[in-house]
Parts: C-alpha cells; sequence; structure tokens
C-alpha cells in the first residue's frame, strides 16, 4: 500500500478509537462542558458522562486507546486483505464470525445488525453461507470495513462497486446502506486517485441515489464548517441518513485532520460511526496535498492501542 492509502486505513482507525470516550452523548452542550475540564481526545468512558443527559454508555468494558466495533470491523477487514490478498467473502464471513461472536476475540458492546448477522452465520456450515448474510438495516457495520476494503483496491471504480455491495450485503442486506457504501466508497477511491476532496465528495453524491443525494448536496453546500448546526438538520445518530451528509460537511470544510476529528466529536451521537470514513477522507486527502507529512497527531497514533496490529498488516499488504 502506498502512503496514502496506508493513511487512510490508521485515520479510520485512530479517529475510531480518539472519539471513544465520548461516543452516544447527544447533547454537544455535555461535550464542551467535558471538553473543557477533561479534554476530548481519547478520554477514558466514563458513565458519570451520560448522567442527566440524552445518550447511551456503551463502552463500560473499554480503555483508553482502544477501539469500537466500528474500527474493530475495519482493523478486521484490514487483516482479511492481508492474509488473502483480496475480499474472500465466505472467508471473511468466517473470521467475522470468529472474531464477533461467542469465544471471539471481541469484548464489548454491538448493536443491532451484528447479531442478527451472528445468528444466520452461526446456523450455517462455510460452504452454505448465504451472499446475503446481513441484517435488513443501515446502521453499523455497514460504511466500517470500507477505508480498508477501497484502500487496498487496485482495480476500477466499476470493479470496487461490485465489490462494496458484496461486502456490504455480508452485514447489512439493505439498499439504503448499500447506496451510502458505493457512495462513501466511490468518494474515497476519486480521492486516492488524484481527484479533489470536494470534486470527489460531488461526484461520488451521484452513487447515493434517493433519498441521499439531496441531503448530501445541501451538506456540501454549507458554506463553512459547524458540525453542531449539522447535526441539529441531518441528526447524529446511526443511520446512514444521518452519518453521510455530516461526513461530507465536515470532510469538506475541516482544515485537518485533527480539526475534523475534533469537530465529529463535538456533533455529538454516534460520532464513532461516521469517525471511519471521515478519518479515512480526511487523511488521505491530507496526504495529497502534503505527502512528506503524517496527517495524524503522533501523540494519537502513540495512543491506538493496536496500532502495530495494523501496521503489521498494512506492511503485509
Amino acid at each position: 500500500m502506498k502512503n496514502q492509502n496506508s493513511a487512510t486505513v490508521l485515520g479510520a482507525l485512530v479517529a475510531d478509537s480518539a472519539s471513544l470516550g465520548l461516543h452516544w452523548i447527544y447533547d454537544p452542550a455535555r461535550i464542551a462542558e467535558i471538553e473543557s475540564v477533561k479534554g476530548l481526545v481519547f478520554l477514558q468512558p466514563d458513565a458519570n458522562n451520560y448522567s442527566g443527559v440524552k445518550g447511551y454508555f456503551a463502552h463500560r468494558l473499554k480503555t483508553t486507546g482502544d477501539g469500537t466495533s466500528y474500527g474493530e470491523t475495519c482493523l478486521l477487514m484490514l487483516k482479511h486483505l492481508a492474509k488473502h490478498g483480496t475480499f474472500a467473502r465466505i472467508a471473511y464471513q468466517s473470521e467475522y464470525r470468529a472474531h464477533f461472536g461467542p469465544g471471539g476475540e471481541y469484548v464489548g458492546y454491538i448493536d443491532s445488525p451484528t447479531p442478527l448477522t451472528l445468528r444466520t452465520l452461526s446456523a450455517l456450515e462455510p460452504a452454505e453461507f448465504p451472499a446475503a448474510s446481513g441484517a435488513d438495516d443501515d446502521q453499523h457495520p455497514a460504511l466500517a470495513a470500507l477505508p480498508s476494503l477501497v484502500a487496498a483496491h487496485d482495480g476500477t471504480l466499476e470493479e470496487l462497486m461490485a465489490r462494496v455491495e458484496e461486502a456490504v450485503r455480508v452485514t447489512n442486506n439493505n439498499a439504503l446502506a448499500v447506496s451510502a457504501a458505493r457512495c462513501a466508497s466511490a468518494a474515497l477511491f476519486k480521492l486516492l486517485h488524484g481527484t479533489p476532496l470536494a470534486q470527489a465528495l460531488n461526484e461520488a453524491s451521484s452513487f447515493a441515489g434517493s433519498p441521499l443525494e439531496p441531503l448530501l448536496a445541501e451538506a456540501l453546500a454549507m458554506p463553512q464548517l459547524d458540525s453542531i448546526a449539522a447535526a441539529e438538520r441531518f441528526g447524529s445518530a446511526c443511520h446512514v441518513a444521518e452519518r453521510l451528509p455530516l461526513i461530507f460537511h465536515i470532510a469538506q470544510r475541516a482544515p485537518d485532520y485533527r480539526t475534523a476529528v475534533e469537530s465529529n466529536i463535538r456533533a455529538g451521537g454516534d460520532n464513532c460511526g461516521r469517525s471511519i470514513m471521515l478519518g479515512a477522507l480526511v487523511a488521505a486527502d491530507a496526504v495529497s496535498r502534503n505527502p512528506s507529512e503524517c496527517p495524524i497527531p503522533l501523540p494519537w497514533l502513540a495512543r491506538y492501542r493496536k496500532f502495530v496490529a495494523a501496521a503489521d498488516a498494512r506492511a503485509a499488504l
């Protein structure tokens, strides 16, 4: 993988980990209060931060530097591609079941599509796995595996679109999830192949279809970075129709990786879910503009607990 491709994947993984401590607080004012006292990134999950506000404390088993299930999905895809050289659906389904299922390496919160997918896969032998084993749901992990898949892809955009749909339907057998994934992947693919970020986002919007495309157009038309206002307009929960417009808005308007990640955290809600594709886009864009510098702050890289595993898988590719 080239430096830009490597930054794409690390940008996704580190952004997820940086956001963990304030995941699913739906109150930007509370996040601002916490930031003024404790800071914003790589905070230890703390149930007290969720007291008295709309939110859900999901990460009681996590510690600073861990990833959420979003980050674990992105890393699992990276390891899969390093092992097999390309996306191999049945092998990926087996690895997904082993990683997130009973007795697997992952310990922590998983939301609704994952157990439904695991229920399907756990009842079958690998040779019997259906191509569309996922839940009819447009939430996580519809976008989570994409940075690794796109960064490792060495074919055409058309070939990538087919590969993306195949991968997404493993966990999300849902038309809106597939449309959002195709759109996000097209944006990242175009960016990695030399298209300026703003142009890549605009051109990729045509892959989104209804009802996403007009929402993305509105998000891209916002004249200045305001993640909190964008979250109020589009929503900040886990569904792709809320997630993708906010990702596109921040990616287009943030001047650098740090600002993008911090702005996303301040918007609240499912900031970790958004962070995967957002971190990938802004890291790839930063490297395209300045290939000699790492866009991810070095202290952030050092705090990400699975950096070595990610680096080893990246090197294997």
